[in-house]
């Protein structure tokens, strides 16, 4: 066994690797960036060695900086983490010119599987079920879309190099190939360095099926069974579970036999994830029916690996370190055994109901629910993560905040345990996806199981721009949480009572709120006899409030909850056992005088680069209509007009950089 290992990653997979290797008494050496100087994963490990800048192609993309600081820090092994140079076989290639150990499959093993054209054509020497589809080399936009025509559409147009829904467009229309080819092919330059797609039949209501499969050195193989990665937002997972909701026991068998036949083909080492696009004939009723196509094959541990070590009790990492130093396979096929049911929510800065833009930001409050470390997964709640409080999240990585994972007896204990893990968890300052989590486990369709990759958009008027706590409990809690404040600073000044006495009339008090930018009036009136009575809008009574060790107890017309009110600024977030909300508590007199008029202004929404504009001076625009493209956090959005008008100017380039709020160009 190593005795040090360099992890050549950040975030949760750096502390996850980290917290194995010292379980196992193995040395930790962290690399970082400028932007992560102060980032948990440095922490976490036992050295750590500066790459470079914050971009990734300035530090931790430098692959050469990385086998130096290896050799310079006596470790014996590199462990990729997922992402970055996980599946680049010239880095894997390099450390073992640099007589250092690459935690992962041969370079040889990479370079079959990491084009998927290539790949597809070596599975279907294999006799592996492949989709229907073009995976030839050729790339001429012509060629590819008269390829679509053939095919028939809806088609999937995916970068060959690419994975985590980067490069990736379904298609519905001939008319819009062209475009989405254009934008797949920038995609998949800026994330992999390489523009080649494939062209392949979009099967209609999939479910997205992988198997976790791991071989060693000594040429044996076996699979841990399945996870369902079907809950997917822009291509990208949300949800995952293990074991597959509905699986039977001749399709799991089938299915883990072709994983592995194809893990054989290359001579695979170590963990890898074969992914299959599963076909529902049949419909949810009838999994019998179910049909399996390979997708690809991912060279690393996957995000989603602690759902399938809850449900064996084995320790992923601790297999991968095992056979990289050369020992066998810890257990064979037989040994293994599912228990329970396990489903991984990616917690993300992002705002869903605003397309899942990206967003920034300090991780001003963040309280996670209890939960167990990183390699206890077998029971209860786990939460990876790669920050702490006070951490900033910024433009340069990946959007995922950390990964709650949960196991129960049964699917319906884990859903449960799920939602109080969720109902649970606290994040102020930045957009996050909680909320939107929530929506989606306690949906029909992902309750019932009725899974496939489109349940999202499927289930959009249950999931979207819901607001599980209403105005009234809003201001309340607010009303509630200001008052306390104010006692707490009062101390024994006995015009802070609420005892209703006053050396004159009656008391009212008025407070400005904003709900979803729509003013809020409230008026909290100092009864007589030392109670409150609260009207907000249409809805008035008493407002009876007190603290507790969980928060406040607030009870106002007919409802009651215990909540938690973190104030940001003039932002109150209200977190409720139901869910969470913010609702703006406006100082009047600190805003006396002050106007806004934004006028034909059009903004970034996040901080990011300016890939284009489809639109120039002078041009007549309707609202919808798409003016700008901007990548952020490896993705690309597009900006349409608000409104109808008139472009003014352009205020920057292709390949400007911005920040949030930065006027990017003006409408009359």
């Amino acid at each position: 066994m190593f005795t040090k290992i360099l992890i050549a990653n950040r975030g949760e997979i750096a502390c996850r690797v980290a917290a194995t290797a010292r379980r196992m008494a193995v040395r930790t050496v962290a690399v970082y960036s400028d932007a992560d100087a102060h980032a948990k994963h440095v922490a976490a490990c036992d050295e750590a060695v500066h790459l470079g800048g914050s971009a990734p192609r300035d530090s931790y993309l430098r692959w050469e900086k990385i086998i130096e600081a290896a050799k310079s820090t006596g470790a014996q092994a590199i462990h990729p983490g997922y992402g970055f140079l996980s599946e680049n076989e010239e880095f894997a290639q390099a450390c073992a010119k640099a007589g250092l150990v690459f935690i992962g499959p041969p370079a040889s093993a990479i370079q079959a599987m990491g084009l998927k054209a290539e790949s597809k054509q070596l599975m279907e020497k294999a006799g592996v079920p492949l989709v229907p589809g073009y995976h030839g080399a050729d790339q001429d936009p012509a060629l590819l879309k008269a390829e679509a025509d053939r095919i028939g559409y809806p088609v999937l147009i995916k970068a060959s190099a690419g994975g985590g829904g980067k490069g990736m467009r379904a298609v519905e229309r001939a008319e819009d190939f062209e475009a989405a080819l254009a934008s797949c092919k920038r995609e998949a330059t800026n994330s992999f360095g390489d523009d080649a797609v494939l062209v392949e039949k979009y099967v209609q209501r999939p479910r997205h099926i992988e198997i976790q499969v791991f071989g060693d050195t000594q040429g044996h193989y076996v699979y841990l069974f399945e996870r369902d990665c079907s809950v997917q937002r822009r291509h990208q997972k949300v949800l995952e579970e293990a074991p597959a909701p509905g699986m039977t026991q001749a399709l799991r068998q089938q299915m883990g036999e072709a994983a592995v036949a194809a893990a054989r083909a290359v001579n695979y080492v170590g963990a890898g994830t074969v992914e299959f696009i599963v076909e529902q004939p049949g419909g949810y009723e009838k999994p019998e029916a179910m049909k399996f196509f390979f997708m690809e094959m991912n060279t690393r541990l996957q995000v989603e690996h602690p759902v399938t070590e809850a449900i064996t009790g084995l320790d992923l990492v601790e297999w991968q370190l095992r056979v990289a130093s050369g020992e066998p396979l810890p257990l064979r096929q037989s040994d293994l055994r599912i228990s329970g049911h396990a489903i991984e929510a990616r917690i993300c800065a992002e705002n869903p109901d605003n397309n899942f833009l990206p967003a920034t930001g300090t991780l001003r409050t963040y309280r996670k629910p209890p939960c167990l470390a990183f390699e206890r997964a077998s029971d209860g709640v786990r939460v990876d993560d790669g920050v702490r409080e006070g951490d900033v999240i910024s433009p340069f990585y990946d959007s995922m905040i950390a990964k709650l994972i949960v196991h129960g007896d049964t699917r319906e204990q884990a859903l449960a345990r799920l939602d109080e893990a969720l109902a649970a968890t606290r994040i102020v300052g930045l957009a996050t996806n909680v909320q939107f989590l929530r929506h989606v486990v306690l949906s029909p369709s992902f309750a019932q199981a009725r899974l496939d990759t489109a349940l999202i958009p499927r289930e959009q008027a249950v999931l979207f721009n819901q607001e599980p706590v209403g105005v009234a409990l809003a201001v309340a809690a607010a009303v509630a949480q200001a008052l306390l404040d104010e006692q707490g600073r009062a101390g024994a000044d006995p015009f802070s009572r609420r005892d209703g006495w006053r050396s004159h009339g009656q008391v009212v008090r008025r407070f400005a709120f904003e709900f979803h930018d729509q003013p809020v009036p409230a008026e909290l009136t100092y009864l007589h006899d030392g109670s409150l009575r609260l009207a907000v809008g249409e809805a008035a009574g008493l407002l009876v409030f007190a603290a507790t060790a969980q928060g406040i107890d607030v009870q106002f017309a007919g409802q009651r909850a215990t909540v938690q009110v973190v104030a940001q600024g003039e932002t109150d977030h209200v977190f409720a056992p139901h869910g969470a909300t913010r609702i703006l508590n406006i100082d009047l007199l600190a805003h006396a005088g002050e106007a806004h008029a934004e006028g034909g202004r059009l903004s970034a929404p996040m901080p990011g680069k300016v890939v284009s504009f489809a639109v120039k001076a002078g041009d007549k625009v309707s609202k919808g209509q798409a003016l700008a493209v901007m990548e952020a956090m490896k993705m690309e959005h597009t900006i349409a007009a608000p409104a109808d008008g008139t472009v003014a100017e352009l205020l920057y380039s292709p390949g400007d950089q911005v920040a949030e709020g930065a006027e990017l160009l003006r409408l009359q």
